[in-house]
């Protein structure tokens, strides 16, 4: 009578092999859909965060346009700008692979000349670097020294 409610017995507790083949790939779509749901939320909290930085940045250094900070691609010209180099040369991205290395080096060297701007030491724009070590290490040692930079008060 209670041969049912056997707890031990162990093939009943395998429940992938007791579904369907539907309810395999339905259970499979839905934990897809998460996945990807919460990668989309992290994705747009840094870019909310890190355009919050720039902003606050761009605003410090007294930029015509800060608001640029919010517009992909167009906050990458605005931070070559604040580096002293001309706007045009995010175009460089249309260029396959070596438009993309030089807009990345472009990068690097206005972060390190905003930084010293800023009295802040310009090897902290090396953090991104850090990607090709460790994946998401230089998003996140980008993260800290770019909020450092734009919300601590200023150096003398």
């Amino acid at each position: 009578m209670f041969e049912q409610w056997n707890l031990w017995n162990i093939d009943k507790w395998d429940v992938w092999s007791n579904l369907t083949e539907f309810n395999q790939g339905l259970l499979g779509g839905v934990a897809l859909a998460i996945v990807i749901f919460v990668m989309l939320l992290i994705f747009i909290a840094l870019y909310l965060y890190f355009s919050l930085a720039w902003y606050s940045i761009a605003k410090k250094m007294k930029h015509r346009k800060p608001w640029l900070a919010w517009i992909p691609i167009a906050n990458i010209a605005m931070w070559l700008q604040l580096g002293g180099f001309h706007w045009a040369w995010i175009f460089a991205i249309l260029v396959p692979i070596v438009g993309f290395i030089a807009v990345g080096v472009l990068f690097i060297i206005s972060n390190w000349r905003v930084f010293e701007k800023l009295k802040y030491p310009g090897w902290l724009a090396l953090a991104p670097l850090l990607g090709f070590i460790g994946g998401g290490l230089g998003t996140i040692a980008y993260g800290i020294v770019i909020g450092i930079v734009a919300w601590r008060k200023k150096r003398r």
